[in-house]
């Protein structure tokens, strides 16, 4: 028996007599309705009709905005809008979205980020040509809380096509952000839902279970917008460590499928990954915002995953800062050990 199935939901077939399009836009929302307008604008422009795309805006139970408002505003009838019975976190939400699509493939797509024009053209052009893969996933942009694009996703091939070796690739950091991946429902369905013993990368270890079973096709062109700001689950996580806690248990979890002569040594630079990643990229911002407590934790949490060289010497640059913040803030050196 798989000893991580007791964590996963199983979500059901389609029901016989059901329609089923070939998309199912999946938009899970929770207080972002302000950002909500740009999610559905870049999907309705691309709209094939009802009877080839479900659209639907499934709510965590809001409660700083309105967005079935949002929704009638701009859907017109086109787009539904479902509210959950009360709220229940991230990935609760994303299970309702699971089991209320119909489509043949599924797009979650966050309420705060986006999509360009030909994402689903191009996407659809890898499940046409390869219809053994169970996902397919494009290069996307970090935007910022005003819409700037921060930063592109590197090149994972020259050109688009299914990647090689991708399973020990994935397995070491996080490489698709969810707007920019589609999965095939009936993968879901044998897979199971996001494993509810993670918070922050449960859509990595998604991302890598799907790998350990089905080739995975990749588009080139940056098709997908990833919103990056304060009040997301990501800035909450960096404030309490939790980012690092988690990623820890879902490398545990992803060690499993990985080739038994190679887990180890991928699980060691995965730690070393996340905990330099941390450190570089970061703490820098924690540092500049005058943080020293999420400073300090993300320190702490970083040397329990990993005390490489490589993570030593990121923070043996870091220290001074560390150092001058906290003497105007307590007069006091910090002790991060």
């Amino acid at each position: 028996m798989d000893r991580h199935a007791p964590y996963r939901v199983v979500i059901p077939p389609v029901p016989p007599g059901v329609a089923r399009p070939l998309w199912s836009v999946m938009i899970p929302t929770f207080n972002c309705a302000h950002y909500l307008r740009e999610t559905l604008a870049g999907v309705l422009a691309q709209d094939p009709g009802p009877e080839e795309m479900q659209i639907e805006v499934v709510d965590d139970c809001s409660t700083k905005d309105d967005p079935e408002a949002v929704v009638a505003e701009l859907g017109h009838g086109r787009v539904h809008f479902h509210r959950r019975t009360q709220n229940g976190g991230h990935t609760a939400n994303f299970r309702t979205c699971l089991e209320r699509s119909r489509g043949r493939l599924i797009h979650l797509l966050h309420g705060d980020d986006a999509v360009l024009p030909g994402y689903y053209r191009q996407l659809r052009i890898g499940f046409e040509s390869h219809p053994e893969i169970g996902a397919a996933f494009c290069r996307q942009m970090i935007v910022d809380e005003n819409g700037n694009w921060t930063w592109t996703s590197d090149l994972e091939r020259p050109e688009s096509g299914i990647l090689e070796n991708w399973l020990e690739r994935i397995a070491v950091r996080q490489l698709i952000q969810t707007p920019s991946i589609v999965v095939r429902r009936d993968v879901y369905e044998t897979l199971g839902m996001f494993d509810r013993r993670l918070s922050w990368v449960e859509d990595w270890e998604m991302w890598a279970r799907i790998a350990a079973h089905w080739p995975v096709w990749y588009e080139v062109e940056p098709l997908a917008l990833y919103r990056m700001h304060s009040s997301s689950n990501s800035g909450r996580a960096t404030r309490t460590g939790e980012n690092l806690r988690d990623v820890r248990r879902a490398i545990g979890i992803i060690r499993d499928y990985l080739p038994a002569d190679k887990a180890a040594a991928i699980g060691r630079r995965s730690l070393d990954f996340w905990a330099g990643d941390a450190l570089e990229n970061r703490l820098p911002g924690i540092l500049a915002n005058g943080d020293l407590r999420t400073a300090l934790v993300q320190v702490r949490e970083a040397l329990r995953c990993s005390h490489s060289p490589h993570v030593l010497g990121l923070l043996a640059r870091l220290l001074p800062r560390m150092a001058k913040l906290a003497i105007r803030r307590t007069g006091e050196m910090p002790s991060v050990l």
